[in-house]
């Protein structure tokens, strides 16, 4: 008898799924996440190093916004993580789990790089620019293919497949640049003497025409995951395999197409870098924002303006960071404890906002 009342006892919480929560839910319950982020930290930073909380958060605020020059700076790593972050919408959305978005990079810029050293010299600028974004385009999108193919052709593990031609891409750039350095010590500024390839100065910086170009990108890919033919294929794709094929969707096209446009922006991302950013190609010019990228596309639920509001959060909570490291003469596991926290809340807030909790004795009526 008391084991037949234990089974149909009634658990003290179940969890079930939101049919949708309204905006002013959404914003109240991260605004939540972040203060009592500010609360654990602030705990944190008084328990461990002695200092007042309220004067590190000032630090980490000039981190960003201590100068216009310091600003400049934040937005040019903003627009970097944004357009990675834009390349992996589509496919996200369509649940192809590309984690291969370093690899990508790295091949678009490895392309940049090669077109410059090879016809800097030799082709007029606008031609230059060009052949540059063409071949960065290609060889992104070529990356991108790959996993793509082997996906729809023998359903490999898109997850695996891309995470490893991260390391290949890598190996690849590590062989390039041994070659073109030569006996030099390090590679250094391509095409130093004429920078050749190298973005013109803008607004007074070389960075002002990524972040255009980043702008641009944002409203394109918007228009294109909401209201073109494409974006609602990719949508039917990510929601059900079945239903997009009793739809006449051609489900592997539809897969190799969007890892294509993947691709390619992630390869459109390492031109960036490279001709507007650095002027030059290492194994660390993707610098792990292929990852952080991932976080911006989930948390915006590949809205892309959303992508540009998270991927200012994250510049500024690592800038932040850094600064905290530098004013405090903290090591960098101190300053990333504190961006981690912050981090960690506002994922875990998405839990809040995707499902509510019932308890014991509570209809669901009561919990709405």
């Amino acid at each position: 008898m008391s084991g037949e009342r234990t089974e149909g006892r009634e658990p003290f919480v179940r969890i079930i799924k939101r049919d949708g929560a309204p905006l002013r839910s959404k914003v109240l319950v991260r605004a939540g996440a972040i203060l009592l982020a500010l609360i654990i930290n602030a705990v944190f930073i008084f328990a461990v190093t002695g200092l007042n909380p309220l004067a590190v958060y000032g630090v980490m605020f000039q981190g960003t916004f201590a100068n216009g020059i310091r600003f400049s700076w934040a937005m040019r790593d903003l627009v970097t993580l944004l357009c990675i972050g834009i390349a992996l919408a589509p496919a996200f959305k369509m649940r192809f789990w590309n984690i291969g978005a370093e690899g990508q990079v790295l091949a678009g810029g490895l392309a940049t790089a090669l077109v410059m050293v090879v016809c800097g010299n030799t082709l007029p600028t606008p031609v230059l620019f060009l052949v540059m974004f063409v071949t960065s385009l290609l060889a992104g999108a070529v990356w991108g293919f790959i996993p793509a193919f082997f996906r729809a052709r023998w359903g490999t593990n898109e997850t695996l497949f891309t995470l490893m031609m991260n390391y290949v891409a890598a190996s690849i750039v590590a062989c390039a640049v041994n070659i073109l350095r030569g006996d030099a010590s390090s590679l250094g500024k391509l095409n130093m003497g004429t920078q050749a390839g190298w973005f013109p100065a803008f607004l007074g910086q070389r960075y002002n025409i990524n972040i255009l170009v980043v702008a641009a990108l944002t409203v394109i890919m918007f228009l294109y995951l909401k209201y073109s033919k494409h974006g609602y294929e990719i949508s039917v794709v990510g929601e059900s395999e079945n239903t997009a094929r009793y739809a006449g969707i051609n489900v592997r096209w539809v897969r190799i197409r969007t890892m294509l446009i993947s691709g390619a922006v992630c390869g459109l991302a390492g031109f960036l870098i490279v001709a507007g950013r650095d002027q030059t190609i290492s194994t660390n010019t993707a610098g792990g924002q292929g990852f952080t990228a991932i976080i911006v596309a989930w948390l915006a639920k590949f809205n892309t303006f959303y992508m540009a509001l998270i991927s200012f959060l994250l510049v500024f909570l690592s800038r932040g960071a850094a600064e905290i490291a530098s004013a405090y003469s903290l090591n960098d596991y101190a300053s990333d404890i504190i961006t981690g926290v912050i981090l960690f809340c506002i994922l875990g807030s998405e839990f809040f906002i995707n499902f509510k909790m019932i308890f014991r004795g509570k209809s669901q009526k009561e919990v709405k």
